[in-house]
């Protein structure tokens, strides 16, 4: 546990340089404010802003994250270096709409969407041009076609260092003679990349919660027919995969943004399957305890949303871009206890006081009349966002919601309160 809380202490003393706009006025002074009080993060309870009408139960743990930072300042860096160049992101660089507005804005273009399917043609980059690797790192494929054009992919790799923990974890499990199993989305780029460089030297497979857990479990034990691997797993293996012979020795990463608790439940569902397969005296010879791999920043975010679904709210609001993993968990938690709106920006709420929202169990916006109650005297918000969502963005939806409560108190007067917490 001490050695965990140096490393992250130090990840969190690193200060990155990005551009003002991102900054905030309220959540940031708030979140400084918790650090003072809270350094080693034992307190997940949320901060609450009274505003009189109106209050605010602000999330301990949000907003960008090392890896999205540490993303950022390259990008900008890229820019501000290669003034003359043609300058390409991979892919999004993160799931906000804000920030890829931005670096869109400032001439960056997108050579993939996010599922992979080309934008821009292999054929029109040339040596001459920048290329930049998203936070979610790129696969060994990929890759290898850049530094076949002439292009240096490592020049402005904004991959996390926490991807690339999981990637040299998966190659490790892969020297050892396990089989990786990666707990994450299939489509999702992360996912795609520590795939590629997991099977560069493992047998490997992705499942995508702790159901397929169950149902491989079952199908490790001979409770199910083999077919059904061929059915529900085969094109999420890696080439060659063998059933018979891959899993009698196996280990557990994930893709950092989904639930941490749900990968290890499922590590912990696959460690007793080798229990029960091979005997207690001799499971760790078949079961890798990989919980090293988890990102300490979905950990902290996931373990602050326990901490605000502890609060006593009307609504929840969380703000982050539709197609971010994370956020979509955080919101997954959230309205298992309160009415949950997901939103992208202030935007997204209208003045008339209704909002679009994003469904995404449906994947689908939906439209909500009136959405703040009108009964509740104070309205009690829990508010929170995604590891990519700039906390300038969360301050704005704060301030729009205030707009509509005439009679709150000035911002001014609830920061200089909380400035002696």
């Amino acid at each position: 546990m001490l050695t965990t809380f140096v490393a992250n202490y130090f990840i969190e003393m690193k200060k990155f340089n990005i551009p003002s706009f991102y900054k905030s006025s309220i959540i940031g002074p708030l979140k400084e404010a918790r650090k003072k009080t809270d350094p080693r993060k034992q307190d997940f309870t949320p901060t609450l802003l009274d505003f009189g009408p109106v209050q605010f139960y602000i999330s301990r743990h949000f907003g960008f994250c090392y890896g999205v930072e540490n993303a950022i300042e390259i990008s900008y860096r890229a820019l501000e270096e290669n003034p003359d160049k043609r300058i390409f992101l991979l892919s999004q660089m993160i799931h906000n709409p804000a920030v890829n507005d931005d670096l869109q804005g400032h001439g960056i273009k997108f050579i993939m969407d996010t599922d992979g399917n080309q934008l821009i043609p292999w054929e029109e980059i040339t040596p001459q041009d920048i290329v930049i690797t998203p936070a979610f790192g790129t696969t060994v494929e990929i890759e290898t076609q850049l530094k076949a054009k002439g292009i240096q992919p490592e020049l402005y790799n904004t991959t996390c260092p926490f991807v690339e923990k999981v990637w040299k974890r998966s190659a490790k499990l892969g020297d050892d003679d396990f089989t990786v199993i990666i707990h994450g989305k299939q489509k999702h780029e992360e996912t795609r990349a520590t795939f590629s460089h997991s099977y560069q030297n493992a047998a490997s497979l992705i499942i995508k919660d702790l159901n397929e857990a169950h149902i491989l479990g079952e199908i490790i034990m001979g409770k199910r027919p083999m077919h059904e691997f061929e059915t529900l797993f085969r094109e999420r293996a890696s080439e060659g995969f063998d059933p018979t012979t891959d899993f009698n020795r196996v280990g557990v990463v994930n893709q950092t943004t989904m639930l941490a608790t749900e990968t290890q439940a499922i590590a912990d569902h696959l460690k007793n399957v080798m229990i029960e397969k091979f005997g207690e005296a001799d499971y760790k010879s078949h079961f890798a305890d990989t919980r090293d791999t988890l990102c300490y920043a979905t950990n902290d975010n996931q373990s602050a949303t326990y901490g605000l679904m502890e609060a006593h709210v009307d609504l929840a609001i969380v703000v982050g871009g539709y197609n971010s993993s994370n956020t979509s968990h955080i919101v997954e938690l959230l309205e298992e206890k309160f009415p949950t709106y997901f939103i992208s920006s202030d935007k997204d709420i209208k003045d008339d006081g209704n909002v679009e929202h994003f469904n995404f169990h449906d994947s689908k916006l939906e439209f909500t009349e009136q959405f703040l109650p009108t009964t509740k005297t104070p309205l009690k918000i829990a508010l929170t966002s995604g590891a990519s969502c700039p906390d300038a963005v969360v301050d704005r939806v704060l301030q729009k919601i205030l707009s509509f409560f005439t009679e709150s108190r000035e911002i001014g007067k609830v920061m200089e309160e909380l400035e002696v917490i």
